[in-house]
């Protein structure tokens, strides 16, 4: 956000619904936390920022990015373009909803767990809590922290998920059967805004069954027809904007310059 304040960009990064120094939002009522309140929390806080303002680059990661597909999908006039790190565009399965999907692919009781934890690592192999299991079954030996994680910023995120608990941001993952039915007639719609994207090599997610072929063999194009560029960043895991700040801060400044 510096980097592109000093290029001379207004950078705004809100606090979605149950996270940070949110109130009164909805912790335990999962209908209240489905991709239409948090699409319409954006669209809420783009025009408290600036109501004249007609559309806003975006920058998204992690469940963000989720949320700002959603948001080009729904309204494409509000983006002028998008810069989506780490997280893919998943186009609606008909078929199938997410979680029977997740399901299907880590088994019935882990797939909370291996999208909760797993992208701390730099094993892009999956992870699992044995049966019956959660944070217990992690050894009590101390972990070291990454070389891009400080203890200032690790107890800043502590002190937020000490307010807030994990209750609320885990029933984003609860709530995805609902947008499920809810984006229905979406099913097989485009994502018409120009967008890049970038993953690190060792991200658990570009190594999520068929993500790959997605990414490099069409299907993502397909779904994302002004896609203009995919980055792959060698060496680097889920957290790309916090391992690799300046060259993830370049890469978004000489994409949004093109507009």
């Amino acid at each position: 956000m510096v980097y592109l304040a000093e290029r001379g960009y207004r950078a705004v990064a809100p606090d979605l619904r149950v996270y940070g120094d949110t109130t009164g939002a909805p912790v335990n009522d999962i209908s209240k936390l489905s991709l239409f309140h948090l699409v319409g929390d954006l669209i809420t806080l783009l025009e408290a920022i600036d109501p004249n303002e007609d559309n806003v680059f975006v920058v998204a990661h992690d469940w963000g990015a989720i949320i700002a597909w959603h948001l080009c999908l729904f309204r494409p006039d509000k983006v002028k373009a998008l810069v989506n790190l780490s997280v893919h565009f998943f186009p609606r399965n008909p078929h199938m909803n997410p979680v029977e999907g997740f399901k299907a692919l880590y088994g019935e009781d882990h797939f909370i767990s291996r999208f909760q934890v797993s992208p701390c690592t730099r094993d892009p192999s999956p992870f699992y809590f044995p049966e019956g299991k959660g944070l217990d079954a992690i050894p009590d030996a101390p972990a070291a922290l990454s070389s891009w994680l400080s203890e200032e910023e690790l107890d800043y995120y502590a002190s937020k998920f000490e307010k807030t608990g994990f209750t609320g941001p885990i029933n984003y993952y609860r709530a995805l059967p609902l947008d499920w039915e809810l984006t229905a007639p979406w099913t097989g719609a485009q994502v018409k805004v120009p967008t890049k994207f970038i993953v690190g090599d060792l991200d658990l997610v570009y190594h999520i069954p068929d993500a790959k072929e997605y990414i490099h063999n069409g299907g993502f194009k397909k779904d994302v027809p002004l896609l203009e560029e995919v980055v792959i960043l060698e060496g680097a895991a889920h957290f790309v904007n916090q391992e690799r700040p300046d060259e993830i801060s370049k890469h978004i400044y000489d994409f949004i310059q093109k507009f």
